[in-house]
């Protein structure tokens, strides 16, 4: 079953956030038009949107007030992934060149600043003031998690304490509050909007560590970027944590391809963490995490919304690429 198929009840409202979407890249100059214009081609999941709706669903739901923030932070996931692009110097998104490969460094980290203030224009149409201290507390958190992360590359003495902070700044903490604002957006009870966010940071966390799994075991062609790129960026997952526990000369092997660059090292490295277990233990650790999201779910109102947002959790934890 397809993604899109998991949530196909709410479909005739995500196109309005699409509809959204084109307005909030709009721009003036051509260059920030054209560059918007390519990201939003280039499509993705819209967990986050989707998340925004579905949850709105257990309060007062309304479109007109819950398509500007859903639209507002798939905005500010659009931003971060341009400016990731440039931290890691990276060609490739989805299959399709990046704004930076398109361009260069100045246009895309003007271009994500850009959507960063189109997002914040966009939430001023919500009313509700929790909504903004929650978005602002966020976005001060996703800046630390990816200065954190420009700190820790490369750095192989790091704990997995360090990289769970880092995940959850950088990945989990945005679809938490998906479901955090769909429901303060909705005026749904405080006691909902924490079991929202509970079950958003709970799907969050074993999202990323799902994509760190599948930087290994999925194919350059289902990634849309090169495989083993993380490692190659200097960005050590949770894989690698678990197989440099089991092969202790491992971590050896990795510092000495982080100064020669010698791809045959590399093709070792990964064939050394495929074969160590570290994949099938990140996944039992992806999957603890979907179960605290099942338990959080079991604490909202029945209906279609909770039935979807599990189905995506249980999704997100089969997904192959």
């Amino acid at each position: 079953m397809k993604l899109t198929e998991l949530y196909s009840h709410v479909k005739k409202d995500l196109l309005q956030i699409e509809s959204e979407l084109e307005q909030s890249i709009s721009a003036d100059h051509p260059i920030l038009q054209k560059a918007g214009s390519q990201l939003l081609k280039a499509g993705g999941k819209r967990i986050r949107p989707v998340f925004v709706l579905l949850s709105a669903h257990f309060g007062e739901y309304d479109i007109r007030s819950v398509k500007k923030v859903a639209a507002a932070l798939e905005t500010i996931h659009m931003a971060s992934l341009v400016h990731d692009d440039v931290i890691d110097d990276a060609e490739l998104r989805r299959g399709a060149k990046t704004v930076k490969a398109e361009y260069d460094n100045k246009v895309a980290m003007y271009t994500g600043d850009f959507l960063f203030a189109k997002a914040i224009e966009m939430m001023t149409n919500v009313s509700q003031i929790a909504a903004h201290q929650v978005l602002s507390y966020s976005m001060k958190e996703m800046c630390l998690g990816e200065i954190q992360q420009i700190k820790e590359q490369f750095d192989l003495d790091q704990n997995i304490r360090q990289y769970l902070r880092r995940i959850k700044r950088k990945t989990a903490l945005l679809i938490a509050i998906s479901c955090q604002l769909g429901a303060i957006a909705s005026n749904a009870s405080v006691q909902l909007q924490r079991q929202l966010y509970r079950f958003g940071y709970s799907v969050g966390m074993a999202y990323q560590i799902t994509d760190d799994i599948l930087d290994f075991t999925a194919t350059e062609k289902e990634l849309g970027k090169p495989a083993g790129g993380d490692l190659k960026q200097g960005n050590i997952t949770l894989p690698v944590f678990y197989a440099m526990d089991q092969i202790p000369e491992l971590k050896g092997s990795i510092q000495r391809y982080y100064q020669t660059w010698d791809e045959g090292e590399f093709s070792g490295i990964i064939a050394q963490i495929k074969k160590s277990g570290s994949v099938q233990k990140a996944s039992m650790a992806a999957q603890s995490y979907l179960a605290d999201a099942f338990a959080a779910a079991d604490q909202l109102p029945a209906g279609q919304a909770r039935n979807s947002m599990i189905k995506i959790a249980k999704y997100i934890g089969k997904r192959k690429f």
